[in-house]
């Protein structure tokens, strides 16, 4: 054999030998982060770059998305979409990583510079995190009341993307977010003409989490999109302990009032399921849930006469409404005469949540001590005589 043969060949198994443990280089360095409480995500560390795998909550056994979040080198690649064709950095990840395994993948270089935000609650995390100018671009402004978003809305700086569950797509392409947060639903059949632009869509699934803290626990996936993760620490930290102190109290009470929540909505009636964030804590401010049994994360829609015959004799009754008028009872009973029939409602024992005066869903699905707070005031106001709720007031007369 020619010596330039030998010499070639000697080469080319150097290479191999050198892509071969490269490769396995990247599986070691993967390694499980500890997440305390939720479920339906979890993080692992590489060289460089982490892999966030959020299960898909309606079916247990299947990935929802997974997503490689890679450090960018130098500011001008912030956000930038990795192409799975052209980065070499990709082919050297595990083949589960990769196109074509179970779930979506997006791979995207980190912070993020611009995103587009689906609700009033990631809006309202973002502006925490100290990350609110990063936000070009919104659905539902009806429902928003931050400064950092009206007020870009008001000078142009922020888009209006319309409807969240059918963004205007010219809206988007105008803006070119690096990312787009929207949130997944259960049998909605994907993005449409949304996931066809090539951007990134970050789903946001953290409100099928099976507690309150674990819903919670997501900040720290959204951080990490930009480059926030000391400031989530610090908030988680200070989050958990003040929940699970609540909680220790309420633990306390001696008794377990029924609880009864929200309202008809369209000819529905939706209620929280048992194992749902809101189930779990109803559950830890010490109240009893009607609707405890029912199985799922999520909620469920139920008829009038459903919710009627299994509480009707509730002890309480939480409601959120959304109007520029002051919700009373009165006015209740004139929108549907048959909501007089609840005990709750003749016992004067109904609590509003008036979502146009307050930042109900900007606070409290990241801050749940807050919530469960307001729950205890509410459910047991002998473990907290002093105090007075920010969110469920008493429903005026």
């Amino acid at each position: 054999m020619r010596r330039s043969s030998v010499l070639f060949l000697l080469l080319a198994s150097l290479v191999l030998l050198g892509v071969s443990c490269n490769k396995g280089k990247q599986l070691a360095d993967l390694k499980p982060t500890t997440l305390r409480y939720a479920s339906n995500i979890r993080c692992e560390l590489g060289d460089g770059y982490s892999v966030w795998t959020l299960r898909d909550p309606w079916d247990s056994t299947a990935v929802l998305h997974r997503y490689i979040l890679r450090s960018a080198p130098d500011s001008s690649l912030k956000g930038e979409v990795v192409h799975l064709s052209d980065d070499a950095f990709l082919a050297q990840l595990p083949a589960s990583l990769k196109r074509g395994a179970e779930g979506r993948l997006s791979v995207i270089r980190v912070p993020v510079g611009s995103a587009g935000v689906a609700t009033a609650v990631h809006c309202g995390l973002l502006d925490e995190l100290g990350v609110s100018s990063a936000i070009v671009g919104v659905c539902e402004t009806q429902y928003i009341d931050l400064p950092a978003v009206t007020e870009g809305l008001a000078a142009g700086r922020i888009a209006d993307f319309g409807n969240g569950m059918n963004p205007n797509v010219e809206s988007i392409i105008d803006v070119a977010p690096d990312v787009l947060l929207l949130t997944p639903f259960e049998h909605s059949g994907g993005y449409g003409r949304v996931e066809r632009l090539g951007i990134p869509i970050v789903e946001c699934a953290e409100y099928m989490e099976v507690s309150p803290l674990a819903r919670a626990e997501w900040i720290r996936f959204y951080a990490e999109l930009f480059g926030a993760e000391e400031r989530a620490d610090s908030i988680f930290r200070a989050v958990e302990h003040d929940y699970c102190a609540l909680k220790a109290m309420a633990s306390k009470a001696d008794n377990h009032p029924r609880i009864l929540t929200e309202m008809l909505y369209g000819g529905q009636w939706f209620v929280p399921c048992g194992k749902s964030t809101m189930g779990k804590m109803f559950a830890d401010a010490g109240a009893a849930y009607v609707f405890s049994g029912i199985q799922g994360s999520g909620s469920v829609a139920l008829s009038f006469e459903s919710v009627l015959d299994e509480a009707q004799d509730a002890d309480l009754w939480l409601l959120k409404y959304n109007s520029a008028q002051p919700l009373t009872y009165g006015q209740l009973a004139t929108d549907y005469q048959p909501y007089t029939r609840f005990e709750a409602f003749s016992k004067r024992r109904i609590f509003a949540c008036d979502l146009a005066h307050n930042h109900f869903y900007e606070q409290t699905p990241f801050h749940p001590e807050r919530l469960l707070r307001d729950l205890i005031i509410v459910v047991h106001p002998e473990l907290m005589p002093a105090e007075e709720a920010v969110y469920y007031k008493p429903l005026l007369e």
